[in-house]
């Protein structure tokens, strides 16, 4: 019979991954994914076992989306609240306008070309 190692106190016991992936879902199955990389990225004990009780949280639907993200946040070195899209302005105008400012434009820079 084989012996199991003595645990000190002082010891936390090893933190195992929680299998509980659901390919079918797609919005669960990415959060697993973020999950699962920050779990492996980390040899923290306490860390492995807080990012256990947030996917546990989700999967017993105990927490939304944005509150799952929100908390994984402090453990995949993301520190921002929301993502913010980088949107630049788009200036759009009809196909008429853009002939008559160009046709406009033309004109003048030929008169201002006669002086």
């Amino acid at each position: 019979m084989a012996q199991e190692p003595e645990r000190h106190a002082n010891e936390p016991a090893a933190v195992t991954k929680l299998l509980i992936d659901r390919p079918s879902d797609f919005k669960f199955h990415v959060a697993y994914l973020a999950y699962s990389s920050s779990w492996d990225k980390t040899a923290s004990q306490e860390i492995k076992t807080k990012l256990n009780e947030i996917i546990s949280s989700l999967s017993n639907q105990e927490i939304d989306y944005s509150t799952f993200y929100e908390k994984m946040g402090q453990y995949t070195g993301n520190n921002s609240k929301h993502y913010a899209w980088p949107r630049d302005t788009i200036v759009t105008q009809r196909k008429r306008d853009w002939r008559k400012r160009e046709a406009k434009d033309s004109r003048n820079a030929r008169h201002r070309g006669r002086s």
